[in-house]
């Protein structure tokens, strides 16, 4: 069994994780293990109070700066970046500053969409904006932006560099979905093509970068690069559909977020444009409520009866099936992206097993 050494200098196996259940926790675990060090390394360098309040964001401290425990992300974008670096025969190690500029971006879009959506929540706590206040927010999120780049670009290689473009194309990406899914809280009607062009913007570029960020870093070639990334774009496809189920009807305690947070804060997502987009009675009577809805400005005195209606129409009207299946074709998509690619057989398994288990989470 093969182990690399930590920030901290801690003993993490760098083995090919089993597949399976049990195979995609390890993985998780792994892609965690190897990049919550170095993330922290990265984070330390920020100057006070911002060091601790990107802390607090990440679990690391409680609000009142004592160390805490709590529950990170899923760690799904470090996996995959490790992951990717071994479809180029490289060692996973080669993949860890990847996977720390993504997680960077990444909670630079998580701090700015909390405050932007007015979420009061995320991972059963309150949210940075709330117990540090907007312009912390703010200004930890742009100093996690610019880390990002700082990570990849020390490491003066020219992979280095064909990196850091790809990661700043997703960026510039992201913040245009982010743009678009603000933008679309306002229009009575958006397609179905809009909103995936939306969430391919949003969700789909930063896990296609994610998924060949490693392999990039580990020097392969455009070609490999390229088909990691469409399996990323996909995934993230699928990834938001099923993000976009649980927005509606997810378990607040799994999720983390208050029930029907997603009609709370007006989004169209793609439950609610497949339902829209279907016609017949419950798709009026959907659209009737919502056209209402769009010239009230405060939606805190709806009670939960309230949007439990706008949920069961946009289920009536086919929101909720079409959504589930268009997860599973974004799904079967990314997976057929990998098909002729030289990637290890072990990797490829690793690849689709960790693509099953974005369909199937609840949280």
């Amino acid at each position: 069994m093969s182990t690399t050494t930590g920030h901290r200098g801690d003993t993490v196996s760098s083995e090919q994780p089993p597949t399976g259940d049990a195979g995609v926790a390890a993985l998780l675990e792994r892609g965690r293990a190897l990049a919550t060090p170095e993330l922290r390394a990265a984070v330390h360098r920020l100057e006070p109070p911002m060091d601790s309040v990107a802390a607090y964001h990440f679990g690391w401290l409680d609000a009142d700066g004592r160390p805490s425990t709590a529950g990170g992300g899923k760690a799904v974008r470090p996996a995959l970046a490790l992951l990717s670096a071994e479809a180029a025969g490289a060692p996973p190690e080669t993949g860890i500053p990847g996977a720390v500029a993504v997680e960077l971006v990444h909670n630079f879009s998580l701090l700015h969409d909390d405050l932007m959506d007015g979420d009061e929540q995320r991972r059963h706590r309150d949210t940075v904006w709330k117990v540090h206040g907007p312009a912390q927010a703010i200004l930890v999120g742009d100093a996690l932006f610019a880390l990002a780049n700082e990570i990849l670009l020390e490491l003066g290689t020219a992979d280095a560099g064909r990196a850091t473009r790809r990661l700043t194309t997703a960026s510039r990406k992201l913040i245009d979905g982010q743009a678009q899914d603000i933008s679309y809280e306002h229009r009575e009607r958006v397609t179905v093509e809009e909103c995936l062009e939306m969430e391919g913007n949003k969700t789909g570029a930063l896990l296609a970068c994610a998924s060949s960020i490693g392999a990039v870093l580990g020097g392969a070639d455009d070609a490999l690069a390229d088909t990691l990334e469409a399996y990323g774009h996909h995934l993230g496809l699928a990834f938001q559909a099923v993000d976009d189920l649980l927005g509606i009807w997810g378990d607040p305690e799994a999720t983390g977020k208050q029930t029907w947070s997603d009609l709370r804060q007006r989004k169209k997502s793609l439950p609610v444009v497949a339902a829209l987009a279907a016609g017949g009675p419950a798709s009026e009577q959907l659209a009737e409520l919502l056209a209402h809805d769009a010239k009230t400005h405060d939606l805190s005195n709806f009670d939960e009866h309230a949007f439990a209606t706008r949920a069961a129409l946009i289920e009536e009207a086919g929101g909720r099936e079409w959504t589930s299946e268009e997860a599973r074709r974004q799904h079967t998509t990314a997976i057929r992206a990998l098909d002729g690619a030289d990637i290890p057989g072990p990797v490829r398994e690793q690849l689709v097993a960790l693509a099953d288990f974005v369909v199937v989470r609840e949280r």
